[in-house]
């Protein structure tokens, strides 16, 4: 499992847009986005390069926390 901290994060329609975003990504399983902690837990088993996982959160509107 793989945890991304994501900034921006208020309501459920911000858990829907990351979810959307995350599961666009082919590779991307098991997809959990917790708004109270402010992170997304996934499996990456075809290791997606962590810049377009950070993208497609950007893209949507979030930022990710290092």
């Amino acid at each position: 499992m793989q945890t991304i901290k994501i900034r921006g994060m208020t309501c459920q329609h911000s858990v829907m847009s990351v979810t959307k975003a995350l599961t666009d990504i082919p590779g991307i399983r098991d997809l959990k986005v917790n708004l109270v902690k402010g992170e997304a837990t996934f499996e990456n088993p075809q290791k997606v390069p962590v810049e377009n996982i950070r993208k497609a959160i950007e893209d949507a509107g979030y930022q990710v926390v290092d």
